[in-house]
């Protein structure tokens, strides 16, 4: 029978509709997937192993649950998505404001409804979109938000007496029975307001200004906590920390190949981007990178964490950069160079908290640091590691049994005192013009990528600039518009132009 036909309370009966608790539905429907193998949280990458597990066994045990982790960790996501697991349709009471199931009604407003229109009572079907109610919890939200309070003007507009339950206003989690709650960073909720919450949890009833009202809510609580939170500003009271059965542990991608897959998921690129900039694995693979740095720099505060938000706008703003250059060029498609990523400091500054040596350092010469351990961690996934020829070379020793110093040539031309100048906004004809003159570096690339196009290889030939920059063997400056690389020792003796070293330091000697 098609359900949105049955309009009152005697058609439901008749058609034999057993009701059932939110926690039981959520429980019956994701044995159901279990056993057909279906994706329970689907778009939540890296957690198969971990966090979605516990969550899976924490609804089957028909537990509250809290999510503790650092931001960024999709612990919302993973609430909101748990309506996917309700029922598709639920009967209400019609006109009732806390979903009043027809067949056990709680509130004095389903009561009479059916006192006086018995199985006539008209039924509303409540989507499981529906079903859910979120709040975000700051220091300010108060009992009457969260739970309830006497109306006032409902009292004088209606005449009646304030021990009627009728003047009662209900908060957002009566409203929210029958549903899912979520309440996200709860120890930021004031500790007595937290204790409210005692009761519901508890005994799934509420209090509201001293009327002896027991309304037996039927909701999911899940709770959204950030560990910084016990310290900084707040923390879950114990006896309300008791009464949440399941804290479960999130976490950030434990491998960078997870991470380019939600980066790759989240990014909003637009259509017309995508056409017109290509971007390749390795600029995916240094803008991931810049995460994992973060998340592990002396500078950045580990307790604030480093949210996947940071890499998801980094690639909006590198193809953005891309495609700002090419409309200045005329050009009718492009790349992501090493240099657009320029464009992704704005994207690491805003998403980073650092301690007070960061700060001392500067946002701006933070997010330098992190790039260029960015591409020196991810050089050696593509070339030898220059550490090795360095350091041979520092000796003075180099045996015919060891291979060849693939960088010599690239070295010496710099040492011969040549130099290599990339603005920002070059053409990529000129781009590749300019880096062909460096000596070996085209004959370097193309002895570890044969196969690469022009267009790749010439990012691979800007990629290695960079990467010997990193690990000092030349020099590299950002100064205002453009990159500059030169001889090492030339540049140490030579401090006129002011910019930021292959360290990023930032010289600024010449800028008064």
């Amino acid at each position: 029978m098609d359900i949105k036909k049955i309009a009152t309370l005697g058609q439901l009966k008749k058609s034999g509709y057993q009701p059932k608790s939110v926690k039981e539905e959520i429980r019956d429907n994701l044995i159901k997937k279990l056993k057909n193998k279906e994706t329970t949280f689907p778009g939540i990458l890296g957690y198969e192993d971990s966090v979605i597990p516990d969550t899976e066994r924490a609804l089957l045990s028909r537990h509250n649950i809290l999510f503790l982790g650092l931001r960024g960790q999709a612990k919302t996501r993973m609430a909101r998505q748990m309506t996917e697991l309700l029922d598709e349709w639920v009967p209400t009471i019609a006109g009732s404001e806390i979903n009043d199931d027809p067949l056990h009604p709680i509130s004095k407003y389903g009561s009479d409804q059916i006192a006086a229109h018995g199985d006539e009572t008209p039924i509303h079907w409540m989507h499981r979109s529906e079903r859910y109610g979120e709040k975000l919890a700051t220091p300010d939200v108060s009992v009457a938000d969260l739970i309830g309070d006497i109306d006032p003007i409902k009292a004088a507009n209606l005449r009646l007496s304030f021990a009627d339950e009728r003047v009662i206003h209900y908060g957002i989690i009566p409203k929210s029975n029958r549903s899912i709650f979520v309440i996200n960073e709860i120890p930021d909720l004031q500790a007595r307001i937290q204790v409210a919450l005692f009761n519901i949890l508890e005994e799934g009833d509420i209090q509201i200004r001293g009327f002896k009202l027991r309304l037996p809510l039927d909701i999911l609580f899940v709770f959204t906590a950030n560990p910084e939170d016990y310290t900084n500003r707040g923390s879950i009271v114990t006896p309300l920390k008791d009464r949440i059965e399941s804290q479960i542990l999130t976490h950030y991608p434990r491998t960078l190949e997870t991470s380019l897959a939600i980066t790759e998921q989240e990014a909003e690129v637009h259509e017309e981007q995508k056409e017109k900039v290509k971007v390749s694995d390795l600029i995916k693979r240094l803008i991931e990178q810049v995460a994992f740095e973060a998340r592990n720099n002396e500078y950045v505060d580990k307790k604030s964490g480093v949210s996947a938000r940071l890499t998801i706008s980094a690639l909006e703003n590198a193809v953005s950069a891309a495609e700002r250059r090419a409309l200045l060029n005329n050009e009718k498609q492009t790349q992501v160079w090493i240099s657009d990523l320029a464009g992704i400091i704005p994207s690491i500054t805003g998403k980073i908290e650092l301690v007070y040596e960061g700060e001392q350092e500067g946002p701006l010469q933070v997010a330098m640091n992190l790039m260029d351990k960015s591409i020196r961690s991810q050089f050696v996934q593509y070339f030898p590691n220059p550490e090795t020829f360095k350091k041979r070379r520092s000796t003075g020793k180099e045996s015919t049994k060891e291979p060849e110093n693939p960088y010599r040539s690239i070295s010496r031309w710099f040492d011969g005192g040549n130099a290599t100048d990339l603005p920002f906004s070059l053409t990529d004809k000129s781009r590749l013009l300019e880096l062909y003159k460096v000596d070996g570096l085209h004959a370097l690339v193309k002895k570890y990528f044969p196969h690469a196009n022009e267009l790749e290889t010439g990012l691979l030939m800007e990629f290695v600039l960079h990467g010997l920059a990193s690990y000092s063997l030349i020099s590299k400056k950002v100064v205002e518009n453009r990159i500059e690389f030169k001889d090492l020792i030339g540049s140490m003796v030579n401090l006129g132009s002011a910019g930021f070293t292959s360290e990023g330091e930032f010289d600024s000697d010449d800028m008064s």
